[in-house]
């Protein structure tokens, strides 16, 4: 098995991130203004810096780690088998036609697939979000 192609600590700065991102709810306006005061720190707007510094964090990994973390997500949600892992990364490397860190922030439970995931494979959750929380 050739093995995931991204270190724990990038997995659990994705997993803190989407976890911010979720925690997140929907904005009582339109968010048109940048004028958000303190109390809506838990609103999700259209220029949310959280969710745009996690896109930018995955779309700035090379074309391994992205595809380790796609792979990763599927495995999490079930979509294959942990003995399956390199059958998912030819798949997340071929197969993809939108860019990757929309597709992965596209996923409602996205942290919650990763942390599956890493736990399937035998990877310690806590090892690789310790850096982060």
């Amino acid at each position: 098995m050739a093995g995931l192609e991204i270190s724990p600590t990038k997995i659990g700065y994705v997993i803190v991130k989407a976890r911010e991102c979720a925690a997140k709810v929907a904005a009582w306006d339109d968010g048109a203004t940048s004028d958000h005061d303190a109390e809506s720190i838990l609103e999700s707007f259209s220029d949310d810096a959280t969710r745009a510094e996690l896109k930018g964090f995955i779309r700035d990994m090379n074309e391994d780690e992205q595809a380790s973390l796609v792979a990763l997500a599927w495995i999490g949600r079930g979509s294959f088998g942990p003995e399956e892992l390199d059958e998912a990364l030819d798949t997340a490397r071929t197969e993809h036609v939108n860019r990757r860190e929309d597709y992965l922030l596209g996923m409602p439970m996205l942290a919650d697939y990763l942390e599956e995931g890493l736990d399937r494979l035998g990877y310690s959750v806590e090892d690789a979000e310790e850096d982060f929380l």
